[in-house]
């Protein structure tokens, strides 16, 4: 039987909890100083031990964890959550930053429709045609005038 892990890196613990799906976006993440122990940055290379708090910058908020267990396997999703616990102080900022999308979102998350449909396509169509009844004029024509 195998003893349990006292240490590990930094990189390979990220990936197990599932913070990043490849050890490479962890390790890219931690060199761009997006993740921090202790509020200080770190290398991939440094080791992780239960009791660290890291900082992991994440879009919109900075989530604040507390190592709970090391794990040199990544698993199922309910295993890796239970690597870590997030600060009560996290939880507040992550419902604060859920609220904010939610009162102003983003506006290129907001749009409603994906590209035009076959019937929309034709209406468009239609509507450009200066053949058919339902074509609208729309550009502005010259009417001469002053040349420039």
């Amino acid at each position: 039987m195998s003893e349990p892990l006292q240490t590990l890196r930094l990189d390979k613990w990220l990936w197990a909890a599932r913070f990043f799906k490849t050890r490479a976006l962890a390790v890219e993440a931690i060199e761009r100083h997006r993740v921090r122990m202790h509020d200080q940055p770190v290398k991939p290379s440094r080791d992780v031990r239960v009791g660290d708090r890291l900082q992991i910058a994440q879009p919109g908020w900075v989530r604040e964890v507390e190592v709970l267990g090391l794990s040199a396997q990544r698993g199922p999703a309910p295993v890796a959550q239970t690597l870590y616990r997030d600060t009560p102080q996290s939880l507040l900022t992550a419902a604060a930053a859920a609220e904010q999308r939610r009162l102003a979102p983003e506006p290129a998350t907001a749009r409603d429709q994906g590209r035009p449909t076959k019937r929309d396509r034709r209406q468009l169509d239609a509507w450009q045609d200066p053949g058919s009844p339902e074509w609208q004029r729309w550009s502005v024509e010259w009417r001469g005038g002053p040349s420039r």
